[in-house]
């Protein structure tokens, strides 16, 4: 199934509405880390889930 950016927005803000107002400090500053890695590396799907698992239990942390 493949969703529309938008249909994607919607379920990331579902999950952040879960997250507490640290952890979204949190997330919000390492996407802006993630971002200034390397903004066209970031557009390869590949790259991004390869940063993403690599960085998944930080994520798990961030959204207890």
């Amino acid at each position: 199934m493949n969703m529309s950016k938008e249909e994607i927005k919607d379920e990331i803000n579902k999950v952040l509405d879960e997250f507490s107002d640290k952890a979204l400090e949190e997330l919000l500053t390492f996407l802006k880390q993630l971002g200034s890695k390397d903004s066209a590396a970031l557009k390869n799907s590949n790259d991004l889930q390869k940063i993403l698992s690599e960085d998944h239990q930080l994520l798990e942390k961030l959204a207890k």
